[in-house]
């Protein structure tokens, strides 16, 4: 999972278009995710950047609703004219909540951490193209890159690239500290997470929210009940797409439809049988039948993808059509590969979309002659066992990141146990362009390259169904990135 101008816009984007003198409030957020550490830097569950990248961490950039960059923690930054320097000024007057002031040897101790031999940075790839960060001096810090990086700029506003400090690194899993408008307050496993705002940030007095808890509901019925009960004033990430018109149809809420850069796939571990045989593979695609699915998973709110690129971006190819549902089909394929009449495990997360579509997915390989046992894990299970150990046959998750068609290009030690030399190539040519319509048709080329491999069965994109109370503001439509700044909310 990975990440893929200017200083008038900074204070403003930063905090948010709010004015100040508003009242003390709290704002409860519902999430169906809880991650099992804290750090962005350390952990792929996307939660992590949901609740606190940009919130209680902040990057040297910052992406807007648009998906354009902004400066952040770098106000400024000249790129030399081969495109492999990048020198960056930095804010001046922000400081960690421990009371330690941010300079460029947190950004350099950042960045190195990240990009060491041991590093467990989910991202890891982002800082591959990163040669040196230099300290200038105390408020100037120079990055050289090995190669061009068309994504450059884009990366370093990921939680992945948060701005963190050597004196509280090794506490951030359980009680993390940034430089952010809100700081963390607590966390009751289980149950929620809170923020407090950070009085001392920079642009404190531009913030409106003076609490922020987060709730986790992973039951779309106990969701519901929450916010039917106004013990929610938003959940943005809402499971149960089925109940959306009870919603549209309250005065005291609004319902708001966006996209996200979340790729909802069935994945297949490339790297043991029988989905190291392409056969068995391209009989999946052709078992699953992405209407069923959308409908009895997302009640029709969803969009089908036959690919790794969501359908809004510049770039996208309709490949929905490459391998047509047929179950006969599949079973001759099954039949060739040598799968036919044996039994596949599913391990599933505890995500309602992934839970429904699993269900249909059994049903329909069935149709096509092969059983599939399903296995309903929990998250921290999942975490460990499918995406570290790569002990799973099949798995359904959506992807969030954007730019993530470079999982592809991470080798046979990431979950998804692929490695193609033509793919490592097409990739390194996509990040290296920074002419953009060249770029758009080698993305074009990437997406047909992964469906025609039919490395997994790629289901529908997911959308981002958000619930809010009628008198809450701010909150983005649309996911162009995994975090939402809450600095901008305003409660009336």
């Amino acid at each position: 999972m990975t990440t893929l101008r200017f200083t008038c816009l900074a204070a403003a984007f930063a905090v948010g278009l709010t004015a100040p003198g508003f009242a003390q409030s709290t704002l409860r957020i519902g999430l169906q995710q809880e991650p099992t550490v804290l750090d962005p830097t350390s952990d792929a569950t996307a939660s992590i950047d949901g609740m606190l990248a940009q919130n209680v961490f902040e990057s040297l950039t910052v992406v807007d609703e648009t998906g354009a960059v902004h400066p952040q923690l770098a106000t400024t930054w000249e790129i030399s004219d081969d495109g492999l320097t990048y020198t960056f000024k930095l804010v001046e007057g922000a400081t960690f909540h421990d009371g330690t002031s941010l300079d460029a040897e947190d950004v350099k101790f950042s960045f190195d951490r990240a990009m060491a031999e041991d590093s467990t940075n989910p991202s890891k790839g982002i800082f591959e193209p990163i040669e040196s960060v230099t300290v200038i001096d105390p408020a100037t810090v120079e990055i050289k890159l090995t190669r061009k990086d068309a994504f450059f700029l884009f990366n370093l506003a990921q939680g992945d690239a948060s701005i963190i400090a050597p004196e509280s690194v090794d506490a951030n899993a359980t009680t993390p500290i940034g430089t952010g408008p809100f700081k963390f307050d607590g966390w009751t496993r289980g149950d929620r997470l809170t923020l407090i705002k950070y009085e001392d940030h920079r642009a404190a007095s531009d913030v409106a929210i003076d609490k922020v808890e987060f709730r986790f509901i992973a039951d779309p019925a106990a969701a519901t009940a929450a916010l039917m009960a106004e013990e929610l004033d938003a959940f943005p990430g809402f499971p149960a797409p089925e109940l959306l018109e009870q919603f549209e149809a309250d005065p005291r809420f609004k319902v708001v439809v966006g996209s996200t850069e979340g790729e909802v796939i069935l994945a297949l571990n490339n790297a043991r049988a029988p989905f190291d045989k392409i056969e068995a593979r391209q009989a999946v695609s052709h078992a699953i039948n992405r209407d069923e699915i959308i409908d009895g998973a997302m009640y029709g709110k969803a969009v089908p993808i036959g690919s790794f690129y969501p359908p809004h971006g510049p770039a996208y190819v309709d490949l929905t059509g490459l391998y047509p549902h047929d179950s006969e089909k599949a079973k001759e394929l099954f039949t060739s590969a040598g799968v036919a009449g044996s039994e596949i495990t599913l391990r599933v997360p505890p995500f309602p979309y992934a839970t429904r579509s699993g269900e249909i997915v059994q049903a329909e390989l069935a149709k096509a002659g092969v059983t599939v046992k399903v296995e309903n894990v929990e998250w921290g299970f999942w975490i460990d066992e499918v995406y570290k150990k790569k002990n799973y046959d099949m798995t359904i998750i959506a992807h969030t990141s954007p730019n993530d068609l470079s999982n592809f290009a991470r080798g046979k030690d990431y979950f998804y146990g692929f490695q193609s030399d033509d793919f490592d190539a097409l990739w390194n040519a996509i990040k290296t362009e920074t002419d953009t319509d060249t770029r758009m048709g080698l993305l074009k080329d990437a997406q047909n390259f992964v469906a025609d491999n039919a490395i997994h069965a790629f289901l529908f994109q997911l959308p981002k169904l958000g619930i809010y109370r009628a008198n809450v503001d701010g909150f983005w439509a649309a996911s162009p990135v995994l975090y939402q700044p809450l600095s901008a909310v305003t409660i009336k």
